[in-house]
């Protein structure tokens, strides 16, 4: 098969060296009977368009950052100082996105990121979410704060990969009970997010004082654990209540055990104990503690600000990239996000050390605009104009780019 071949984009197998091609084959072949994309492909028009059909809460909760939002500015600003540079007359009929993670090898070097309280966007939310990645064969990372248990989204992709977050909370008996659901539901990883054991200080949520989760939104993980409903009865009972004071309880007890200040590096071996998984650390920014991953025999480092949502003024992860690369020196992967929007980007953020990449708000456009439709619709189009950036760069493989792809403005 050569790379003007066409190719279905809705199977898990797509031929990577193809996939560009495709894609905007089927766009322009439907644009001839005056059929557009169900979600706009330029990332500032896709945001745009979700804005018209969210709700001013889902708004500000998906698009909203900390403080003055300048490390959202930031992580987005940050790519501006990189420039791809094309290499020419180079062969690149034969195109090879694929990448070895955790000892598969997958068909993109893309995850989807943890995102909460997807029903704010769509009926089916995370599953929605969990259909259109495994189209694709993108794993999807499974959030702590999901509107669906995680064995519903497993079992509605049964042979799709996933990973699960932990937000780790003040109960080790939750903390393992959740580690241990998603090890049974067939999870391939799990991955603690490190960077939220306070909530940040969210100006567009606060304006409206309106949290989804102080209205018993996003808590699904929660809810459907058994030790988390014997936390609840207990409160019940302490409090004299009946069971029609269980709603309320199980809010009550979501804020009380929600992630932990006292979290340290010391505690991470617990997570030995609770699951035999690969553990990904979200959250490091720092080259210092980029080491310290290393020496607590973390699996992988997901290099993360949170998309701006947690520190105003942050560093962004851009810049924190490629010292953290160095750092670790290919001795375990590396996750990256925050101002991820096109395919462009990930060649930057794959060429300074990335070993994958996650794309977390433009899905969350896709699924407010189109449901599943629109999630797949926008990996797509990041995968595609992925190929079409490493090969017009001069590479034929994910593996070829690196810093003397790129070069620093």
């Amino acid at each position: 098969m050569t790379g003007n071949d066409a190719v279905p984009l809705d199977s898990p197998h797509t031929p990577t060296h193809g996939f560009s091609r495709a894609a905007q084959g089927t766009i322009y072949r439907d644009g001839l009977s005056g059929t557009r994309s169900l979600v706009p492909v330029h990332p500032d028009v896709l945001q745009a368009a979700a804005h018209q059909v969210m709700s001013p809460e889902a708004s500000a909760y998906v698009t909203g950052s900390a403080g003055a939002e300048r490390t959202a500015a930031a992580n987005r600003a940050a790519f501006d100082r990189w420039q791809i540079w094309p290499r020419v007359l180079r062969d690149v009929s034969q195109r090879d996105l694929s990448t070895e993670l955790f000892g598969a090898r997958r068909p993109t070097p893309f995850v989807l990121a943890p995102l909460g309280v997807m029903e704010m966007l769509d009926a089916e939310a995370d599953v929605a979410v969990a259909r259109a990645a495994a189209a694709l064969g993108v794993p999807y990372t499974l959030s702590n704060q999901a509107s669906r248990p995680m064995e519903e989204v497993v079992a509605a992709t049964p042979d799709a990969p996933h990973w699960f977050q932990l937000y780790w909370t003040s109960s080790d008996g939750l903390n393992a009970s959740l580690l241990g659901r998603a090890e049974a539901s067939g999870c391939e990883a799990i991955v603690i997010t490190l960077d939220t054991h306070l909530f940040g200080w969210r100006t567009r949520d606060l304006d409206l004082a309106y949290s989804p989760f102080s209205r018993g939104l996003g808590i699904a993980q929660y809810t459907s654990d058994p030790v988390f409903a014997r936390l609840v009865r207990e409160r019940v009972q302490a409090a004299g209540g009946s069971a029609d004071s269980v709603p309320a309880a199980e809010v009550e007890t979501f804020q009380s055990v929600f992630s932990t200040p006292t979290l340290t590096w010391g505690d991470l071996a617990k997570a030995r104990a609770w699951t035999t998984l690969p553990i990904i650390l979200k959250g490091i920014m720092h080259p210092d503690d980029a080491t310290a991953a290393l020496d607590a025999g973390v699996d992988g480092v997901w290099v993360s600000n949170h998309g701006g949502r947690q520190v105003d003024q942050s560093v962004p992860t851009l810049a924190a990239l490629p010292e953290i690369a160095e750092r670790l020196g290919g001795r375990v992967p590396i996750v990256f996000d925050s101002g991820i929007r096109g395919g462009a980007d990930a060649a930057i953020a794959l060429a300074l050390g990335a070993s994958v990449v996650a794309i977390a708000r433009p899905y969350a456009y896709g699924l407010a605009i189109a449901g599943q439709a629109g999630v797949q619709e926008v990996v797509r189009n990041h995968i595609a104009e992925l190929e079409i950036t490493m090969a017009l760069a001069g590479h034929t493989s994910v593996g070829q780019l690196g810093t003397a792809s790129v070069r620093a403005v």
